[in-house]
C-alpha cells in the first residue's frame, strides 16, 4: 500500500520534473535546425536535471518493489 503511494508521488514529481526542463524542441529542432549544439546547464537546470535522474531511479526501484510483491 504505501509502495503504491511513493510510485504515484514519484510519478508526478517526474512528470512535472520531465516538464519543466525548457529545450526548445520544436519541429525545427526534431530536423537539425537547433542552432546551440552544446550547452552547458546553469544552476535551476542543473538542479532539476539531477532531480529527474534521481526521481527515474526511485520510480525504477519503486516499480520492482512492486513487482515482487
Amino acid at each position: 500500500m504505501i509502495i503504491d503511494i511513493i510510485q504515484i508521488v514519484t510519478a508526478t514529481a517526474l512528470i512535472v520534473a520531465i516538464l519543466l526542463q525548457n529545450r526548445g524542441s520544436g519541429l525545427g529542432a526534431a530536423f537539425g535546425g537547433e542552432s546551440n549544439v552544446y550547452r552547458t546547464r546553469r544552476s535551476f537546470e542543473k538542479m532539476i536535471f539531477y532531480a529527474t535522474i534521481i526521481l527515474a531511479i526511485i520510480f525504477f526501484i519503486t516499480a520492482f518493489i512492486n513487482i515482487l510483491i
